[in-house]
């Protein structure tokens, strides 16, 4: 199983998409680790920058609705998992997007609004930090002086793809 959890970077907008996510010049490359330095580089968020200290230390996104949308590409998730991300929290994701997710054994958390907006108002706390417990469903965030959890729900088919590594260590295991 991946490891989940870790520094966290809040991306403080609805409908990110695909081509934001990894752009689709990349599309050729067959190798994740090609795509590693163009994550989220044609993102446009205020004070967002792609080359920033992020880089390389985020492990977990929270971000609002419908993450993901646009073409329907197994690169996106790709690139983040290249990149150390693992796990994602939106209020909700694009279909195509959150399967691949979880095909790759990642983790596409779903959580209401007021709750991703609990979230956002915790981001300006210094050094936030996410535990993520997959088998008990629990999210921990943490910073200097404090903490809050979160439960999360999974279905048992996603869950066993996440517990297994992905799609591919799925089929291995049982075809």
């Amino acid at each position: 199983m991946k490891i989940f959890g870790g520094p966290v970077l809040f991306l403080d907008r609805s409908d990110i998409n695909t081509d934001e996510i990894i752009p689709a010049k990349y599309l050729t490359e067959v190798e994740k680790e090609a795509l590693k330095p163009h994550l989220l580089e044609d993102l446009k968020l205020d004070g967002f920058d792609p080359k920033g200290p992020w880089r390389g230390t985020t492990r977990v996104i929270v971000t609002h609705a419908n993450f993901g949308c646009g073409s329907s590409r197994e690169h996106a998730p790709w690139a983040l998992e290249v990149n150390g991300i693992t796990c994602v929290i939106a209020e909700n994701y694009a279909r195509i997007f959150r399967q691949n997710m979880f095909n790759c054994g990642m983790l596409a958390i779903e959580l209401p609004e007021e709750k991703i907006s609990e979230l956002f108002a915790l981001s300006q706390k210094p050094e936030i930090v996410c535990s993520v417990e997959p088998a008990a469903k629990r999210l921990s965030f943490s910073w200097k002086g404090g903490s809050q959890s979160f439960a999360f729900a999974v279905n048992p088919f996603d869950e066993a793809l996440v517990k297994v590594g992905g799609w591919v260590e799925f089929a291995d295991a049982r075809y």
